[in-house]
């Protein structure tokens, strides 16, 4: 079926669990009035499960009840991988026998994002879920400039090693800060390079929107869950398309 309710207690109830805090002191009022904004988002009856005092002024609220709305799944939009998921070792016979050269990967976190977690994981030969990073690929180089890396001085390190990638990784999102941080970034590159020279622009982070490259000016957006396997095979395949075009 195309149709479907979320699922609490019983199949097809409707029952959903939200959190959100609110800037009120705990209390009774405090609790009728994070019910009354469920009510408002559609949950009714909206039971408050759980109220704590986040400092003198605020109270963190979780909240749970049934909705009435339907998800249409054929109607679901999402950023499919449109690109062969390649191993370790087919990545370095590709990079091998279209460039003849190590492919190289630029990574950082700009702004004053200090959060390495997420670069780190696709870069370090440690990597994430169980696959190794860029690291660990012998036809490929990695320069991982590590956190709060200013604009200018990624697109400077980028042209000194002759970057066919940039990878950015960003995690604070505090006033869209992860969206203005990429299109500063986008434009500097956009503004440094001719456009058949510039490397390709790669960010991620848990709050990106994957279809939101274009409107970033990035050549691809990588959101939570994403592996060093995903990166290197996406690299690759853009870099030989490209090429060939």
């Amino acid at each position: 079926m195309s149709i479907i309710r979320p699922y609490g207690d019983t199949t097809g109830d409707g029952m959903v669990q939200v959190s959100f805090t609110l800037p009120i002191a705990h209390s009774k009022h405090a609790e009728g009035a994070a019910a009354q904004l469920a009510n408002k988002m559609g949950i009714e009856p909206a039971l408050v499960v759980h109220a704590k005092p986040m400092g003198p002024d605020f109270t963190f609220f979780v909240v749970y009840g049934p909705v009435k709305h339907l998800v249409d799944t054929d109607a679901v939009e999402v950023v499919e991988r449109d690109f062969p998921l390649l191993t370790p070792k087919e990545v370095n016979a590709t990079v091998k026998r279209a460039l003849r050269r190590r492919l190289v990967v630029v990574g950082a976190c700009i702004g004053t994002d200090a959060h390495t977690v997420g670069i780190d994981a696709i870069l370090n030969i440690k990597g994430f879920a169980g696959e190794k990073g860029l690291e660990y690929y012998s036809e490929i180089k990695v320069v991982n400039l590590g956190a709060q890396v200013s604009v200018p001085h990624l697109v400077a390190r980028a042209t000194e090693e002759h970057a066919d990638a940039v990878l950015v990784s960003q995690v604070v999102t505090q006033r869209e800060a992860h969206l203005l941080n990429t299109r500063e970034m986008s434009a500097a590159f956009r503004e440094a390079y001719p456009a058949a020279r510039r490397p390709l622009l790669v960010v991620g982070g848990p709050r990106f929107d994957e279809s939101m490259a274009d409107e970033l000016g990035v050549d691809r957006v990588f959101s939570r869950g994403t592996t060093p396997a995903e990166v290197a095979s996406f690299i690759v395949h853009r870099l030989i398309t490209r090429s060939a075009a």
